[in-house]
C-alpha cells in the first residue's frame, strides 16, 4: 500500500512538472494556426477591400464617361436647333436682299383671291424646296433643291440651294453626297456668304465618312481663311476631336 501510494504520488508530481515546465505541444500547435488563420483572413480582407476600391474607380470613370457623352449629344441636339432657327432667318435675309419680303409660298393668294404676282416660278420653286426642309421633310428637300438647281443654275439663290441640298444629305447621314454638294457651294460660288459654312460642313463629312488627314486639311483651311467666323470656332473644336494621329 505504501508503494502504490508513493507511485500515485510520483505521477502527479511528474504531471506538476510538465505542465509548469512548458505549454501543451497540442495547444501550442492550434494557437499557431490560429494566428495563421486570422493574419490570412486580415491578408483577404485587405484584398477584397483593394477590389472594391478598384471596381469603384472603374465606375467611377464609367460614369464620367458617359457624362462626356451625354455633354456632347447635348451640345449636337443644341446646335442642330440653331441651325434649323437660322434656316428660315437665313432666307428672310437673302429675300430681303433680292427685293423686299421673303416670297409667299407657292399657293398664296393676293388680296383679289389670286396668286400673288410676288412670287415668281423661280422664287416659289425654292420656298418649296426650304419648306420641305424647315419640316425635317429631307427627301422632299433633297428632290426639291436638286430640281430648283437643275432649272436655274444662275440664279441668285443657287448657292444657297446647293448648301442647304447638302444639309439635307448630312442630316439624313449621305455623306457621299453632302460631301459633293458642299464641295460645290466652294467651287462654283468662291465668293458666296455659304462658302464658309460650307467648308465647315465639307470637313465634318469627312469626319463622319473617317476620311481624318482629310478633315484636318479642310478645317486647318476654314479657320486660315475664314479666321474670325462662327464657322472658324465649329472647325476649330472639330479639330480637337479628331484623333491624334490623324495628320
Amino acid at each position: 500500500m505504501l508503494k502504490f501510494g508513493a507511485a500515485l504520488c510520483a505521477l502527479m508530481l511528474a504531471g506538476c512538472s510538465l505542465t509548469r515546465s512548458g505549454e501543451d505541444p497540442v495547444q501550442v500547435r492550434l494557437n499557431d494556426l490560429d494566428a495563421r488563420l486570422t493574419k490570412l483572413e486580415r491578408i483577404i480582407s485587405n484584398q477584397s477591400l483593394l477590389d472594391m476600391a478598384q471596381h469603384q474607380d472603374a465606375l467611377q470613370a464609367d460614369v464620367r464617361t458617359l457624362r462626356g457623352q451625354m455633354d456632347e449629344l447635348q451640345n449636337s441636339v443644341e446646335s442642330m436647333r440653331k441651325q434649323q432657327r437660322d434656316l428660315y432667318a437665313d432666307l428672310e435675309r437673302r429675300m430681303a436682299e433680292h427685293g423686299g419680303a421673303a416670297p409667299a409660298a407657292p399657293g398664296s393668294a393676293g388680296p383679289s383671291g389670286a396668286p400673288s404676282g410676288s412670287a415668281s416660278a423661280e422664287q416659289a420653286a425654292y420656298v418649296q424646296a426650304f419648306e420641305a426642309l424647315k419640316s425635317l421633310n429631307y427627301a422632299a428637300a433633297i428632290t426639291g433643291f436638286k430640281q430648283y438647281l437643275s432649272s436655274y443654275p444662275t440664279s441668285d439663290l443657287a448657292d444657297n440651294a446647293q448648301y442647304w441640298l447638302g444639309e439635307a444629305y448630312y442630316v439624313t447621314r449621305d455623306y457621299d453626297n453632302a460631301a459633293v454638294a458642299f464641295r460645290a457651294v466652294g467651287e462654283r460660288w468662291p465668293n458666296s456668304r455659304k462658302a464658309p459654312d460650307a467648308l465647315v460642313k465639307l470637313g465634318f463629312t469627312q469626319f463622319e465618312l473617317k476620311q481624318f488627314p482629310q478633315a484636318r486639311t479642310t478645317l486647318s483651311l476654314v479657320t486660315q481663311r475664314y479666321p474670325d467666323s462662327d464657322a472658324a470656332h465649329l472647325a476649330a473644336d472639330r479639330l480637337k476631336r479628331l484623333p491624334p494621329d490623324a495628320k
